[in-house]
Formats: C-alpha cells, sequence, structure tokens
C-alpha cells in the first residue's frame, strides 16, 4: 500500500468523477485515491469504483466537511502519512499534488500546505465570480488577522497535510464551512501552514451550491462561524473514532 492519500469528496458528480480520478492517478501515480461518496444519488460511486479509486459511502449526504472527516478517518486508520484533498468537480489540478508534497516534506515543522489561486504570477486560471472574489478577500484579511500569516485562499480546498494534520482533523473538523474553519482549527493547534501558488479550473461539470446571489449570505454565515469557532473548545486527546464501512461500489 502506498503512504500518499488522496482524499476527493463527491455528491453527485458522475460526471467528472472518472477524469478526477484518472488525471490523479497520471500526475500522482504514488497515491492512493479514495472517493467519498457523500450520499450521491446518480452513479458518482460506480464509476469513481471502476475508474480505480476505493470509494467511501456515506449513509446519506453528511456535507463537505462530514465526508472529508470520514477520509481523514480512513487515513488514519490505515496509517497513511499524507493525505492531500481534491474536489471531484475537476477544479483541482493534480499537476499540483508533488508541488505540495514537495513543499511539505522541505520543512519538518509544516503540517499544511493549501493551493492558493491567487498567489500564481501569470494571473490565469479560474478565480470564480467577482462577488465570491469579494468575500474571499474579506475571509483573507480575518483568517490572516488571526493567524497572524498571511492567508490569500482561505477557501481553497486543496490542501495536504501530514500526518500530525490526519490525526488533528480525524478527530476535529469543521463540518459547516470547513475551508476557512480548518486554518484557524490548524493555528488553534500550534500547528503550521503556509500556501503555494496553482492554477485552477473551471468545474468540468456542473454548478457550484453557491450561486452569485447566495455569496453575501454565504460570507455572513462563515465570519458567524469563524467568531463562534474563536470560542470553541478544541479536544488534546484522540477518542473514539467511528467506524467507517469502506467499500467498492457495484
Amino acid at each position: 500500500m502506498r503512504r500518499n492519500l488522496a482524499i476527493v469528496p463527491a455528491f453527485n458528480e458522475a460526471d467528472s468523477i472518472a477524469p478526477t480520478v484518472a488525471a490523479i492517478y497520471q500526475w500522482a501515480p504514488d497515491f492512493d485515491v479514495l472517493v467519498v461518496d457523500d450520499g450521491s444519488t446518480d452513479a458518482t460511486a460506480h464509476r469513481a469504483s471502476k475508474a480505480g479509486a476505493t470509494v467511501l459511502r456515506m449513509p446519506f449526504n453528511l456535507g463537505i466537511g462530514g465526508a472529508m472527516q470520514g477520509g481523514y478517518i480512513y487515513a488514519l486508520e490505515h496509517d497513511y502519512e499524507v493525505a492531500v484533498q481534491v474536489d471531484g468537480d475537476g477544479q483541482h489540478d493534480p499537476r499540483h499534488i508533488y508541488e505540495l508534497l514537495d513543499h511539505l516534506r522541505e520543512d519538518p515543522e509544516l503540517n499544511m500546505v493549501t493551493g492558493s489561486r491567487f498567489l500564481a504570477s501569470s494571473g490565469q486560471g479560474f478565480q470564480s465570480s467577482a462577488a465570491r472574489r469579494a468575500g474571499i478577500r474579506i475571509f483573507s484579511s480575518l483568517v490572516s488577522l488571526i493567524t497572524g500569516q498571511r492567508v490569500t485562499d482561505p477557501t481553497s480546498g486543496f490542501r495536504m497535510t501530514n500526518r500530525r494534520g490526519i490525526e488533528l482533523f480525524a478527530r476535529d473538523y469543521p463540518h459547516d464551512y470547513p475551508e476557512v474553519e480548518a486554518i484557524l482549527l490548524i493555528h488553534a493547534h500550534r500547528l503550521r501552514s503556509c500556501e503555494i501558488p496553482v492554477l485552477m479550473q473551471p468545474r468540468l461539470t456542473g454548478a457550484s451550491a453557491i450561486s452569485s446571489t447566495q455569496s453575501v449570505y454565504y460570507m455572513v454565515k462563515v465570519l458567524l462561524a469563524v467568531f463562534v469557532g474563536l470560542f470553541r473548545r478544541r479536544p488534546i486527546e484522540a477518542g473514539d473514532r467511528p467506524a467507517m464501512a469502506v467499500e467498492h461500489a457495484l
């Protein structure tokens, strides 16, 4: 078994999941691929399995946070040393996986590396709508202030963690707005994180669950979640972990 794992959360991504899995195997061949099928009602699980991924099937839709925690629990219980999140919609380019890995390995004190679409010097790549970019700038300023370091892309889910990050996220992972809150969780546990530039792509199919008209509502809810999270108790010891049923989809 390989020591590195790509966790791919997917909800009704039947049209994009097979190309996503294939791209990971092509550009990161020493990574195992775990697709977390988050209660899909289409052929996502079947097509992921057919593409060669291991499939972790949730009994119903838990949301991105619950799906990712399931993936981290799997990574912990199967003794992976590194885990990277690659979204099932094709936006995260697997060609950057080894760049994340090299950066993580260069600094033994580093626990998480995030791919930022706003650090690329070319300014190319998909960067979402103007409304969402405005919200990201607000989150960026707030998270940078709280953590004391520059954070340019707090909503990026393209991130890689080492074993300590896996252990933390397996027992305590934000469920509501995990991308932003996970950075603060890393900071609260005195772990280290950084960003590197990556290019992101438009979704292969479908549309984002957050439309332009919902961006303001989403931004307010995330800000509230961040402030509440600042006063949340953090577990310091790993407790009992829920069992996860892993199967290959038929």
